[in-house]
């Protein structure tokens, strides 16, 4: 790993050598005035002193440069007798001290810590334009449409009041959650948050749960238990999906909406309910009131002020399909090797993404993203690396009799890409090429090797290729995306 630009104050060689190791542009001065020079023109990520410059007359550089607070330093020891001890280099702001100049190792894995910091600091540079203001990036909530922007004005509403219970209603993966998260930010920035979902246990598991049980209180209470209520202590308790909670529970989390008191399972003692109650469904609830699946006077109870998130195929937050598709292109790490080498999606792709209804709402969004950054074989997220309903897609590669592989050759998914691209583009051939990323004469050449007409049908398009209209070397890089 190596950093953009380093500069070797410094007249010995091996210091050179080092710097050109861990630099990609490597600047050298002999002193500390030819130094100030390439500083003044340049903006180092690194700079490399030798033992000949004592921590004083680093510091006194330093200021000069204005740069003691924002730049990283390295003094590089003699292998033998160092005049100065490291920590008077450390204590007047260089980062690192490497004893010696051969000490290669060490100083790569010092390179690659500087490294890692100044893209988690460039990251946060980036994306923020991802984010509506500084709670949402706070909590990670991306979006810049007009439904978002009202669900933040809601949870702030709602965290500056002393409403509790609070309820926050969205289908699933809409980021319910991270709305949670928001309010308890907003409310209790130094307390505990808790979560529990509410579908993943059963009922006696989740009433232990929640409230604690008392030794000897059912055959296996042992000991003790904490609940999840009482450890919440002043913070805050997410109740997720609180529609999957069965009916005799509710009405103990009813009384204690009410009461802000509870006891532990097999106990007498009645314990102050403090926290914040925070409750989540997926489901109307006024629709499971009616279906008798929810109790009515707890409905009422959470419905104070509702926090409504709108979901991804909703009118007002469609535009922030785009936004979150880059957002996760930008800041995953599923594939750590292709990290930085895939940098944006086709027009064509980010067409088919804003299209789909998604039902997953963000987390199917974001799946689909992580699997096209494992898929893509390009610095270009295409469509063919787009695949939002992978156990479907089976269909294009099995023949359903003979449950074999179809044919995967690379010419037929040419020729049936560049088709769409000219339908949806109502066969306008600037646009089309545009989305393709090639020339307009390179399209123009494929549809003449493709034979491809106005109105073939995607069976046509699918059927055999004859061997002379195997594809040949474009005269110009093509990347079918």
């Amino acid at each position: 790993m190596t950093l953009h630009r380093v500069v070797a104050v410094s007249k010995n060689t091996e210091v050179h050598q080092l710097a050109r190791q861990v630099g990609q542009e490597v600047f050298v001065a002999d002193d500390l005035t030819e130094a100030l020079d390439i500083i003044k023109t340049v903006n180092p990520d690194l700079i490399l002193f030798d033992h000949r410059f004592s921590p004083i007359c680093i510091k006194k550089f330093l200021r000069t440069t204005n740069k003691n607070s924002d730049v990283n330093i390295i003094v590089v020891g003699s292998d033998e007798n160092n005049i100065h001890p490291p920590a008077e280099y450390t204590d007047i702001g260089a980062c690192y001290y490497v004893p010696g100049k051969k000490d290669n190792y060490r100083l790569q894995k010092i390179v690659n810590q500087i490294k890692s910091n100044l893209k988690s600091y460039t990251l946060k540079e980036e994306i923020g334009d991802f984010f509506a203001d500084d709670l949402a990036s706070l909590v990670s909530m991306v979006g810049q449409s007009k439904a978002t922007k009202n669900t933040l004005k809601m949870i702030k509403l709602v965290a500056a009041s002393q409403c509790n219970p609070i309820l926050i209603v969205g289908e699933t993966g809409t980021g319910k959650e991270l709305a949670a998260k928001a309010i308890h930010t907003l409310r209790h920035p130094n307390e505990q948050f808790v979560a529990v979902n509410c579908a993943a246990l059963t009922a006696n598991l989740l009433e232990s749960e929640l409230f604690g049980y008392v030794k000897g209180s059912f055959t296996g209470a042992d000991r003790e238990k904490t609940g999840l209520l009482e450890l919440a202590a002043s913070g805050t308790i997410f109740l997720d999906e609180i529609s999957e909670m069965p009916l005799d529970l509710q009405s103990k989390l009813l009384r204690v909406l009410q009461e802000k008191t509870f006891r532990k399972v097999g106990g007498i003692k009645e314990i102050r309910c403090k926290a914040t109650i925070i409750a989540s469904s997926n489901h109307n609830l006024a629709n499971e009131v009616r279906a008798k699946r929810f109790r009515q006077d707890l409905y009422y109870r959470l419905d104070i002020c509702p926090v409504i998130i709108a979901p991804l195929k909703s009118h007002g937050r469609r535009e922030d399909i785009q936004l979150l598709a880059e957002y996760f292109l930008r800041i995953s790490t599923i594939c750590p090797e292709k990290a930085n080498k895939i940098t944006s999606i086709t027009k064509l792709a980010m067409n088919t993404l804003q299209e789909h209804d998604w039902p997953g709402n963000v987390r199917e969004l974001c799946n689909v993203i992580e699997r096209a950054i494992l898929l893509e074989t390009t610095g270009k997220i295409g469509l063919s690396s787009i695949v939002i309903t992978p156990a479907e897609s089976d269909v294009l590669y099995y023949n359903a009799s003979a449950d074999k592989i179809m044919d995967f050759s690379l010419a037929k998914a040419e020729c049936e890409l560049i088709a769409r691209a000219l339908r949806e583009t109502n066969w306008q051939k600037t646009k089309a090429a545009e989305l393709l990323g090639i020339s307009r004469a390179t399209l123009y050449a494929k549809v003449k090797q493709h034979h491809i007409a106005n109105g073939s049908s995607r069976a046509e398009l699918m059927g055999e290729v004859p061997a002379e209209f195997s594809i040949p070397l474009p005269a110009e890089p093509m990347v079918i995306s």
